[in-house]
């Protein structure tokens, strides 16, 4: 999300263990993701209560979190060994708290856990540190208790306070001495949304991301939070911002050489992701620049064309790809024009309530034994002309009344921002070096060497999911696309087929304390 906009979080505990090493030359780091509804979360967390996932209260949760808080071996530069978090590169997407993708980090020595939400668009990272202000734990299923970590500079040997005379200090005017603790205060979008505290330098654990693992400890400034404000189920065990000022941790990364200044998000359809540092992608991918226009720098980029259904139309505006945000989100005359191209050519009746369940405003009803349906295939056109296929743009919505599917856009007032449901199905390449944004096809298995997942892909396809798994990249069909995945040739290029099973998940509900 928008260092500016809001954060919806999601959280997963796991124990990590941690050696020391060292490193030489450019390397690239990763770490895995995984949504709410994997096997790997489902054995740590309880799955329980309502909303039904698929229902409407279920996506206007996941709007209402946009809105609040608004592999192995991969190529790298100088084509040097990748690196990624110690405990893995997979990445954990967790809907009950907000439909991010979030990952276990290390931090100090000891080494203590963090989850954290992964940002692109935001740069501090921030840990809750020696809190006056903050969340301890959350209360899940049967009244357990999840304790979180709380960092504290003062139980790390390794930890040091950042002066105000330091080149990372920003807050300069609010020291009262160059020598005093460098204070920094981020201030979101959302009214009262905020994390305030001093900069303080510790050991991140990494290792490299190849078969002879070697542990790296690299010393980076980060956040410590002293008091979170409006953080109310959002990111409440830290922030990882991602984003392109000299404070973010691929920024610092690369001023020491440890990693090339690119990294990788890779979004699966199943929820299983992966991110890596070092990772400048590859030759047969996408390609866009990045605009750098704004006095603040993001992944912002231009799009020039949109295509529904096979009928295109030339428009210029500029988007940021923001891993922070569930949802797409455009305003006009972007919106207006993919939303109502794409109504002109939905088959079903179009969805009429008179009441807000649900938060988006193109839905379609289906019948109430309807298993398949057509869609119309969404696809942009990127600055340079190279294609983005949008492999979910919909979402099936459950309710007592019917099941509808819906065109997953909201409409913005202001920015335009590429969510995590245009990004899935895909390996997102932020490379910073050459100034672009890269992507390709990808089911975020297929970049691993060697199977150490926890769990296999999934052979059938979600209720909430847009994707025909023949469509998903890594099967070797899409060599001649490059930069994302076509309309599959058995299909009309306007239309799109899903097929679904009226499956039932459940997401829990959670007491913050």
């Amino acid at each position: 999300m928008n260092e500016f906009s809001s954060y919806s979080c999601v959280l997963l505990l796991v124990v990590l263990g941690f050696s020391a090493g060292s490193c030489y030359g450019f390397q690239t780091f990763g770490f895995d993701m995984h949504h709410r509804y994997s096997d790997p979360v489902k054995e740590i967390l309880p799955v329980n209560e309502l909303p039904v996932k698929g229902s409407p209260e279920y996506y206007s949760a996941m709007v209402h979190r946009d809105k609040i808080i608004k592999g192995r071996r991969l190529a790298t530069a100088n084509d040097q060994t990748p690196v990624t978090f110690f405990g893995g590169n997979e990445t954990y997407q967790l809907d009950f708290l907000g439909f991010l993708h979030y990952a276990n980090v290390s931090v100090g020595t000891p080494a203590l856990s963090f989850l954290v939400a992964l940002d692109t668009g935001s740069d501090l990272f921030w840990l809750p540190c020696d809190c006056t202000s903050c969340v301890k734990g959350i209360r899940i299923a049967d009244n357990q208790l999840l304790e979180f970590n709380i960092y504290s500079p003062n139980t790390s040997t390794t930890s040091s306070k950042v002066s105000c005379n330091s080149a990372m200090c920003k807050q300069q005017n609010k020291c009262s001495s160059p020598q005093s603790d460098c204070p920094y205060q981020v201030l979101y979008l959302s009214n009262g949304t905020s994390s305030t505290g001093i900069l303080v330098e510790d050991v991140l654990h990494l290792t490299t991301d190849d078969v002879k693992t070697k542990a790296i400890e690299a010393n980076i400034t980060f956040g410590c939070g002293q008091i979170q404000t409006g953080f109310d189920g959002a990111a409440p065990n830290g922030l990882f911002g991602l984003g392109m000022d000299n404070i973010s941790v691929p920024s610092i990364l690369a001023k020491k050489n440890i990693a090339s200044n690119s990294f990788s998000m890779c979004f699966g359809n199943d929820g299983v992701g992966r991110i890596t540092f070092g990772d400048s992608g590859s030759s047969d991918q996408g390609e866009t620049p990045f605009n750098l226009r704004q006095s603040h720098p993001t992944y912002n980029v231009s799009i020039t064309q949109i295509n529904v259904g096979g009928n295109a139309e030339n428009l210029d505006f500029n988007a940021i790809f923001d891993s922070g945000t569930s949802f797409t989100y455009l305003n006009d005359p972007a919106y207006t024009l993919i939303s109502e191209s794409f109504n002109n050519l939905a088959i079903e009746k179009r969805h009429m309530s008179n009441s807000s369940d649900l938060p988006f405003e193109y839905c379609y009803d289906l019948s109430a034994n309807q298993t398949s349906f057509q869609f119309p295939v969404v696809n942009l056109t990127m600055k340079g002309g190279d294609p983005f296929f949008v492999t979910e743009p919909i979402v099936v919505v459950s309710s007592r009344r019917g099941n509808v599917y819906c065109l997953a856009v909201v409409k913005s007032d202001n920015v335009n921002i590429i969510g995590q449901n245009f990004m899935t199905g895909y390996r997102i390449v932020f490379d910073r070096e050459k100034m672009v944004l890269g992507w390709k096809a990808s089911n975020c298995y297929d970049i691993e060497t060697s199977n150490t997942l926890p769990v296999e892909p999934p052979m059938a396809v979600p209720p909430a999911t847009a994707v025909d798994p023949e469509a998903t990249a890594g099967n070797g069909q899409n060599s001649d696309f490059p930069g994302g995945s076509p309309p599959l040739s058995n299909q009309s290029p306007r239309m799109k087929t899903l097929s679904f099973a009226l499956t039932i998940a459940v997401i829990p509900f959670f007491a913050l304390i």
